[in-house]
């Protein structure tokens, strides 16, 4: 039975947009994956570390059969494909895929945690999210991205940018 899984996806190094456009492509491209929905794009104001140019930010919703430690191995082969280099937390980023959720899943192990702690305090997530699932429950917190969306308490600026991602 296939899984459910939320990534975010996000970019503000070169051509952003074509970045994460670049990103969904190759995550409906992989065997055991398929991409079953997909925000619109997003200019988000950055996160943490403010001196940088805005990213571009989306949330793509998946089935796969892939467990969550592959579904992550996955992600980072498309970073590193494209270029992404870890050098600096919160800098600016070719691309930048997080599993945001999987299932129901509560897992927290070195390098890997779902669900991305960060949801709860980032716009830039829980906006894309709320536009596609808006209803998914949060594992832990027992919420729905709406209401933690509503429930924010430092929001950045996110812009709608397009109607189909």
């Amino acid at each position: 039975m296939p899984h459910t899984a939320f990534i975010a996806i996000g970019s503000n190094m070169e051509s952003p947009a074509e970045n994460c456009r670049r990103a969904m492509e190759r995550l409906d491209a992989l065997p055991a994956l398929s991409v079953s929905a997909r925000s619109s794009l997003y200019r988000s104001e950055p996160f943490g570390k403010t001196d940088q140019d805005w990213f571009v930010n989306a949330v793509v919703r998946i089935d796969t059969s892939l467990s969550p430690e592959e579904l992550l191995k996955a992600c980072l082969s498309i970073e590193q494909e494209m270029g992404r280099s870890r050098s600096e937390k919160w800098g600016p980023r070719i691309i930048d895929l997080d599993i945001l959720f999987y299932d129901d899943l509560i897992i927290k192990r070195e390098g890997l945690e779902i669900p991305h702690p960060g949801i709860p305090e980032r716009s830039f997530v829980l906006v894309p999210m709320n536009e596609i699932a808006p209803d998914c429950i949060h594992p832990q917190l027992r919420k729905s991205v709406k209401t933690l969306l509503q429930e924010i308490r430092k929001p950045q600026q996110v812009q709608r940018m397009d109607s189909n991602g």
